[in-house]
């Protein structure tokens, strides 16, 4: 399967109002990551660790966790999507600030 075919499916989901988040995988997360990035109004992060889990949302609202089958195991990609998905956007006016840039941003392609 090519992730840039489910990155439509998924990307399209939230688009839409289905879905809040998606969550993809490919061999390294970043292929996944690019492919949910070049749809206008997404935000994708690859994430292997615990704090960009969380902190990825908290700081810069991604809807999009991309992981690496090939980098992490079953074990730590499921704890790391609960985070991610336990995960709110913050309510400072920084963070919310470069996230509404980064929306005029996506605006300006």
């Amino acid at each position: 399967m090519d992730f840039p075919d489910i990155a439509k499916q998924v990307t399209g989901a939230i688009l839409s109002g289905e879905n809040e988040r998606g969550i993809m995988f490919c061999g390294t997360g970043v292929g996944a990551a690019i492919a949910c990035n070049k749809v206008s109004g997404i935000r994708a992060s690859v994430c292997h660790d615990i704090y960009t889990a969380h902190q990825c949302v908290e700081h810069d609202n991604v809807q999009v966790i991309a992981l690496g089958a090939q980098i992490i195991g079953p074990t730590v990609a499921e704890e790391l999507i609960d985070i991610f998905l336990a995960a709110q956007f913050s309510t400072s006016e920084e963070f919310r600030r470069r996230v509404a840039k980064l929306d005029d941003m996506d605006k300006e392609r």
